[in-house]
């Protein structure tokens, strides 16, 4: 499909995704046959600017349109859902899955090509639902790790290890999210003495708290 792919930035995502073509033998800095643009979202529309006319461009924003590749015809996005570090290597693809984007049918089956070179599962996402989708992803990732130092607040307040929190977070995704604890049991006394002692001790989390409880309970 592609032979000589170009990377335009080394960021977390770009150095990762870089790393995987170059195991493929598919990277090139010239005559590529594509662009794949993986530079922060407001930068995107300018880099397609300047990459003169041929290639096909792609992008890997989940919340950035297609039309930030114009004047490009020729065009696709990839995003990956997954989480990267700058510490980690193309290994962070492994399993993910990635949204395709596109305006027709060689477009979706350049960027499906691509994410199974990546070794990432791909699947459709409509332009109109781009943002409800990036929504979804930003909940599940940057919200976790709000959640997450939250709660080793709470525990390094109350004497506790934070760190002992992670296998409860590891076991909760890997019992499929299901619900358990004082809600669950509609152990109403117990929710309320958290509420009590978070206005006590650490009050700028309760408005969190309750909203959580409450999203919880419904």
């Amino acid at each position: 499909m592609f032979r000589r792919i170009r990377i335009v930035g080394k960021g977390r995502v770009g150095s990762a995704i870089a790393g995987r073509l170059a195991s493929r033998g598919l990277t090139a800095e010239t005559d590529p046959d594509l662009v794949l643009i993986c530079v922060p979202d407001t930068a995107i529309a300018d880099v397609a600017r300047s990459v003169a006319a041929g290639p096909w461009v792609a992008h890997v924003s989940g919340a950035t349109p297609l039309t930030a590749l114009d004047p490009h015809a020729r065009r696709f996005s990839l995003h990956p859902l997954q989480t990267f570090v700058r510490w980690r290597g193309p290994e962070q693809l492994d399993g993910a899955y990635a949204a395709v984007s596109f305006d027709d049918d060689d477009g979706r089956t350049r960027g499906w090509w691509l994410a199974e070179t990546l070794g990432v599962r791909p699947f459709d996402l409509p332009e109109d639902h781009r943002p409800l989708y990036h929504a979804g992803a930003v909940m599940a990732s940057n919200y976790l790790v709000t959640l997450h130092r939250a709660a080793s607040r709470a525990l390094e307040s109350a004497g506790a290890p934070a760190e002992a929190l992670i296998p409860l977070m590891l076991r909760t995704i890997e019992n499929h999210f299901e619900l358990t604890g004082p809600i669950a049991r509609g152990d109403w006394t117990t929710v309320e003495a958290h509420l009590k002692a978070l206005e006590a001790d650490l009050p700028d989390l309760l408005p969190l708290y309750r909203e959580l409880a409450r999203v919880t309970e419904r």
